[in-house]
């Protein structure tokens, strides 16, 4: 069963906002949010893949092998 209790992470130790309901002795994964203010993301170039692809002129035409079930 996962559960998931939201806290946060301050020098060294983890507050969390309520109590788990898990009386044994229990393995956890923590995983670390960044806040929006802190997280770094690369600007995009756009147009790098201009005319590196391209749509047939016929990408809406019927399958030939789809013929007998139309």
């Amino acid at each position: 069963m996962l559960t998931t209790i939201k806290g946060y992470y301050d020098h060294g130790q983890i507050i969390l906002k309520e109590e788990p309901h898990i009386s044994t002795k229990t393995e956890v994964i923590v995983t670390f949010l960044q806040d929006e203010h802190t997280a770094h993301t690369a600007k995009r170039t756009l147009g790098l893949l201009k005319g590196k692809i391209s749509i047939p002129d016929d990408f809406n035409a019927p399958l030939e092998d789809l013929k007998d079930y139309m």
